[in-house]
């Protein structure tokens, strides 16, 4: 039976490239894929963009060109990736200069748009936040971008025109994967039971070394060898949708039937109907079985038809957070760390700061859990030798947000006594808002990027 091999390059943003080289180069890979990007990260790449009209794209993205180029001709692995973000097209560009620049001979480089919605927001201000139930007019003037997560067509266009590499901005992460298997395999559009299968396959491997054991691993309890090693898993997905994940014998990390659970179940809120662009998933009926050391198969997928909606990211300037934090060490640590809360606590009352919202943490004691489970955890245990104040605040502007760290940092020479390694930084926040829109909004659009010499 027929099978594709395809490899995953990246789970996020700012992966390492290392892994990806490694299955490039002996994994055998008919496809690798990049996943780089998260609601915000769109949203970040959008503003980008506003200031510097050639940007907009994955920040590690020329980086990670120049290590992958000459491998994926050498090994003839073609690439999916939505590092384009919000600028595909130039992206694709850079592309083409930098395989000039090396001396690639032929090259198609396949950029795919259609995902950016932001001209069209007035059609949408009177739908409700899905977060939030509020009408999206109530921030329009705060929104800087509109990105649709879109499925499969656009990439399965560029790959049927002989694209080696597929730039995409906001595409459904597993359509990554499940637009190669519909273009390799002939599945049909409608055939939701394969695009289910293929939907878990593309699942599986998205976040790639989050299935081989990174996300995975507790000392003691589930122990992952190599870990520092970890090597990025390897789909073999057969015709039939069966798939196996697997990852080179001399990498780090582990391939079982436990890290392949974990994965199938993360980001999933009903396994029996998992939404996306191009299909309903059904992952309900899933088995998963161990075959061989470091290969899991796994099988059972289906799907119904989709919803014909879009979930869009609308990415809008929500506030500033200031954030100052010092610690305290030795004897008494936490009850000066409190001490020091409290006393930043009654200075902003002082100074009147308009303030949204405001935390106070010790690190160490309660940052994770808040007061009432940590108590629980910590059974009564007061004698921190280190503890770390933090102090954030949320703000509607970037000098009343300055003023948090600043305050912090007097903690210095204000008392109380010990404190050390005081750092303070304000950050503006991109929030997102979610929306469904109608699928027949947008038009998929595929632009080439070609070398012939």
């Amino acid at each position: 039976m027929r099978k594709l091999r395809i490899g995953s390059g990246a789970g996020y943003g700012g992966d390492r490239i290392e892994p990806a080289i490694e299955i490039m180069k002996k994994g055998n890979l008919d496809y690798i894929i990049f996943e780089c990007l998260a609601e915000r990260t769109i949203a970040l790449a959008q503003k980008q963009k506003l200031k510097e009209r050639d940007k907009g794209y994955n920040e590690l993205f020329e980086y990670r060109m120049k290590k992958i180029l000459p491998i994926c001709i050498e090994k003839k692995v073609k690439v999916v990736t939505n590092m384009g973000a919000a600028n595909p097209l130039a992206a694709a560009k850079v592309t083409k200069q930098m395989a000039e620049s090396m001396g690639i001979r032929k090259l198609k480089i396949a950029a795919v748009l259609g995902d950016d919605v932001f001209s069209n927001i007035e059609k949408y201000l009177d739908l409700e936040i899905m977060e939030t139930g509020e009408k999206l007019e109530t921030i329009k003037h705060l929104i800087i971008s509109a990105n649709a997560y879109i499925g499969t067509k656009g990439i399965v266009e560029a790959l049927e025109n002989g694209a080696d590499i597929v730039i995409t901005g906001r595409v459904a992460d597993p359509s990554l994967v499940l637009a190669p298997l519909i273009y390799e395999f002939g599945w049909k559009y409608d055939d939701y039971k394969m695009l289910g299968k293929g939907t878990l396959a593309g699942h599986l491997l998205e976040c790639a070394g989050q299935v081989t054991g990174g996300y995975y691993a507790d000392p003691g309890y589930k122990d992952v060898p190599d870990l520092w090693n970890i090597g990025f898993p390897i789909g073999e997905i057969y015709e039939n949708g069966d798939i196996i994940i697997t990852k080179l014998e001399d990498a780090g990390g582990i391939v079982t039937v436990d890290t392949c659970k974990e994965q199938i179940l993360y980001e999933i809120q009903d396994p029996q109907r998992y939404y996306t662009p191009d299909v309903i998933a059904d992952f309900s009926k899933v088995t998963v079985e161990q075959v061989e050391n470091n290969k899991v198969l796994v099988k059972g997928a289906s799907g119904i038809k989709k919803t014909e909606l879009l979930k869009t990211s609308i990415g809008y300037k929500d506030c500033y957070i200031g954030e100052g934090e010092i610690s305290y060490g030795g004897s008494g640590a936490l009850e000066r760390a409190k001490l020091a809360g409290d006393i930043i606590k009654k200075r902003l009352e002082y100074i009147e700061l308009p303030i949204e919202e405001l935390r106070i943490d010790y690190i160490g004691v309660n940052s994770l859990y808040k007061d009432k489970l940590s108590n629980t955890i910590k059974k009564g245990r007061n004698d921190f030798n280190e503890v770390r104040l933090r102090v954030a605040a949320r703000t509607l502007n970037k000098e009343h947000a300055e003023i948090i760290g600043n305050e912090v940092e007097a903690l210095y020479t204000n008392g109380p006594a010990g404190g050390g390694g005081a750092r303070k930084y304000v950050r503006e926040i991109v929030s997102i808002a979610s929306v469904m829109i109608p699928e027949r909004d947008v038009d998929i659009k595929v632009v080439y990027e070609e070398i012939c010499v």
